[in-house]
């Protein structure tokens, strides 16, 4: 059964920052790329940031590069996504996926069930 379980969101100021981590089980982490995607209310759901298999390419939304990272650890299985200087815009809900290296959703194959992360002026 195959599991991705997201964690680290939470309320905070703007300027702070977040860990998120999103730990997996049910399938050969090492052979998928991970994304992070969020959805604010009332918008669709839109790509934050993906990681390749190994860890060695990392590709980012225009609105989070320079504030974001993205890193994985397979022999954990699990992937993060560190959240620097937070915005107001940065609130949604966070989903991790497992997939293909790409910035659509269509390209990733599992899904966490989200954490919310809220960002307070």
């Amino acid at each position: 059964q195959v599991q991705l379980v997201e964690s680290g969101g939470g309320l905070v100021q703007a300027g702070g920052s977040l860990r998120l981590s999103c730990a997996t089980s049910g399938y050969t982490f090492s052979s998928y790329a991970m994304g992070w995607f969020r959805q604010a209310p009332g918008k669709e759901r839109e790509f934050v940031a993906t990681i390749s298999r190994r860890g060695g390419f990392t590709n980012y939304a225009d609105s989070v590069k320079a504030r974001f990272t993205i890193s994985r650890d397979n022999a954990k299985n699990t992937v993060y996504l560190q959240m620097n200087r937070l915005k107001p815009e940065d609130t949604a809900v966070y989903y991790c996926a497992a997939g293909s290296y790409g910035s659509t959703w269509k390209e990733y194959e599992y899904w966490g069930q989200g954490t919310q992360v809220t960002v307070s002026s």
